[in-house]
């Protein structure tokens, strides 16, 4: 029988998850399928309930529903500790909830800039990937900065790490960037369709700045163009973090090693092809 997979949030039309597990069931062999459902924050829980219901066997949870879609599962520890999941599991009856953002952003850090410990990392936003990058950078001996719009969701997020302060953004950002060794993009600013927003421009970074979006959708954001123009040497799209966090959802689904490499390809290939 088939297996069913998919990932929730709203919106979701613009996912490309679909396209890079599907691609590697298909390098597998694998009897199995994933959609995107498209799920309002009120109907989370009925969303978890009924895939459980329906043998659906695992769920990707993106924005915005990462921290309310926790109350709905019986989360594993660290995602607990974050506040947020973006992976379901319902191979043991219960929704078991993860969260694998963190896993990936750390395997993309430590490829673009090896050792994170005693890095200062500036991160703009507080949401559910804000959450999961933070922890784990801080477990790794990281200085965290959390820069976001509403300042109480900042204070909050730094007060769970060892070694963190929060920023507002405008004019303090920019002398907090000045002290920074890596600037993560944890929001969905410049998020396609709305691709010539930025939350930092070209003025407030140095070259010796590592500039990592996590949006992949376009794969060269505002904030990357805006990177290039500051002459920046190390700059990272977001197809990375989007393929080791689905590694790793598809390692905890299929207790199979994925094709990263087929995923990767599967997403860059779509992006260029359908030019979105």
């Amino acid at each position: 029988m088939k297996k069913i997979y998919g990932i929730i949030g709203d919106p979701v039309a613009h996912s490309l998850s679909p396209v890079m597990h599907n691609a590697a069931f298909e390098k597998l062999g694998m009897d199995a399928v994933y959609h995107a459902f498209r799920v309002s924050s009120e109907e989370v829980g009925d969303a978890i309930r009924g895939a459980k219901s329906l043998g659906i066997s695992g769920l990707n949870v993106t924005i915005p529903l990462k921290e309310k879609a926790l109350f709905f599962v019986d989360a594993e520890p660290i995602a607990k500790k974050i506040g947020a999941i973006n992976t379901i599991d319902f191979s043991s009856g219960t929704p078991i909830g993860y969260n694998t953002d963190g896993i990936g952003s750390l395997r993309v850090l430590k490829e673009t800039v090896g050792e994170i410990k005693g890095k200062n990392v500036l991160i703009l936003g507080a949401g559910g990937a804000a959450k999961a990058i933070s922890f784990y950078l801080d477990a790794k001996g990281a200085k965290i900065t959390i820069a976001n719009r509403t300042k109480e969701r900042a204070v909050h997020l730094t007060s769970k790490l060892s070694n963190a302060d929060f920023s507002g953004l405008g004019v303090e950002l920019g002398k907090r960037i000045e002290a920074s060794d890596i600037l993560i993009n944890a929001t969905s600013v410049g998020m396609h369709p709305n691709e010539d927003v930025s939350l930092v421009s070209a003025d407030m970074m140095h070259p010796d700045l590592v500039v990592f979006d996590i949006v992949y959708n376009p794969m060269e954001t505002k904030l990357l163009r805006e990177a290039k123009r500051a002459g920046v040497k190390k700059i990272v799209d977001g197809v990375k973090m989007l393929v080791y966090q689905g590694a790793a959802s598809f390692r905890i689904w299929t207790k199979e090693e994925p094709p990263i490499e087929v995923m990767e390809n599967a997403v860059r290939d779509a992006l260029i092809r359908e030019k979105f």
